[in-house]
């Protein structure tokens, strides 16, 4: 499978340049009346980094691909089409339950100050209906989605509050396993949801919080898929059928998407999208982990021989025909209206060739043109499918409108209930 997939990016990548660049225009028509929904983008947190959580730090209305290391400003999201932006409100794994709540809700805050920095581009969205509307404003529709179900702090109380502030997913892991899900990249504790993460995803269910499985175990999706009401999303996920990386989503869930409704937004992360780069980041860390053991407390010796270690071997990069390789096997596995965008810039360090900032989105559409899709296929890769869900999410929502609040706690955080 791996194989026959990087044989067709590499055809693709011979036969799509030129017909790519004379579509972008085509492309650019189709966005002008269908919003490109990308899943998630790291800007807060890369303004967190860099910038003191400040907008004003940083001219967004500039083109800054050559001034800064940002993948995200106005004009690249002009020039992307982009129509419609959830931006990510992560705070790291490593924080305290407490601390990951609280600066949850600073991110969100930093969300609100890009928008009220920007008004004339920038508009908050809670809705699907509320993403076309702004769109065809002429503005772009920003709605938050959270990363780390941790930021909840194990209450159901917090969780209603940030849905209140605007958040409309929650990824439900990061990289470490919770009291009440299994992550994809770390040691698993209840083989999927806990008990409690069940009463988690009906409460996100009852007030219309998508459920987002990016980063999750694929038992977690499994239980995920099972108890969820409403349509589950990946938020920002490739296909691991095609790059062997845990982050990345199983034909067998893929498959399950058909039933469930929801859609799978391919990500361009090089580690996730090339096989190549996977394994070369797995080989470092290996080396990393190696020279940490035999050198212990001698910090010198570490860093001089990973120095070496990267001078013998050179990094592999990804590119647009590998990105193409993910969205066509999500596609061909999943189906059509299953499939989506989520880039993760500024989430990230490298991205690949080709597809540098959040402008690159007419040319990763006009190659997928170029290979064979249709206009209409474009229109729900863009932004139809994952709006299809928003209102499913809402549906849902409305018909339990009537049911009290749940009032479930956690049996003993860190232990199995």
């Amino acid at each position: 499978m791996i194989r026959s997939c990087l044989l067709a990016a590499s055809m693709l990548a011979l036969a799509v340049p030129a017909a790519a660049q004379n579509g972008e225009a085509r492309v650019r028509e189709i966005l002008r009346t269908t919003p490109l929904v990308d899943g998630h983008n790291d800007l807060p947190w890369a303004l967190r980094e860099t910038y003191g959580n400040d907008p004003h730090a940083v001219d967004l209305a500039t083109n800054l691909d050559a001034s800064t290391a940002l993948h995200t400003d106005i004009p690249r999201l002009r020039a992307g089409g982009v129509g419609g932006q959830f931006w990510s409100v992560y705070v790291p794994a490593t924080l305290t339950p407490t601390e990951a709540a609280r600066e949850t809700f600073e991110q969100i805050d930093t969300v609100r100050r890009i928008v009220a920095a920007h008004p004339d581009v920038f508009e908050l969205a809670t809705t699907a209906d509320d993403v076309e509307r702004i769109h065809a404003a002429g503005k772009i529709a920003s709605l938050i989605g959270m990363e780390g179900g941790y930021s909840i702090d194990d209450s159901l109380g917090l969780l209603r509050e940030f849905h209140q502030a605007g958040a409309r997913y929650i990824t439900l892991t990061h990289s470490k396993t919770t009291t009440w899900a299994d992550s994809a990249t770390d040691a698993p504790k209840w083989g999927g949801l806990s008990p409690f993460g069940e009463d988690v995803l009906r409460e996100m269910n009852r007030i219309g919080m998508m459920v987002d499985l990016s980063h999750v175990s694929e038992e977690t999706m499994i239980d995920a898929m099972r108890v969820s009401e409403a349509p589950v999303i990946f938020s920002h996920s490739s296909a691991r059928a095609v790059t062997a990386h845990p982050r990345n989503v199983p034909d067998s869930v893929l498959r399950a998407m058909a039933d469930d409704g929801g859609v799978v937004m391919v990500t361009f992360v090089p580690g996730f999208i090339s096989e190549a780069v996977r394994s070369w980041n797995a080989d470092r860390a290996a080396a990393a982990a190696r020279l940490l053991t035999l050198n212990p407390g001698d910090p010198g010796t570490v860093t001089a021989g990973m120095a070496a270690w990267d001078a013998a071997h050179p990094q592999p990069t990804a590119g647009l025909a590998d990105v193409i390789a993910h969205i066509q096997h999500v596609r061909d596995v999943a189906g059509i209206d299953h499939v989506g965008l989520g880039g993760d810039f500024d989430g990230v360090t490298s991205l690949p060739e080709e597809v540098q900032g959040v402008d690159a989105y007419p040319r990763i559409l006009a190659a997928l043109m170029a290979a064979g899709w249709s206009e209409g296929d474009l229109r729900k890769l863009a932004g139809e499918n994952v709006l299809r869900v928003m209102r499913a999410v809402e549906t849902v929502a409305s018909s339990r409108s009537g049911e009290r609040p749940s009032l479930a706690v956690i049996a003993t955080a860190g232990a199995p209930e």
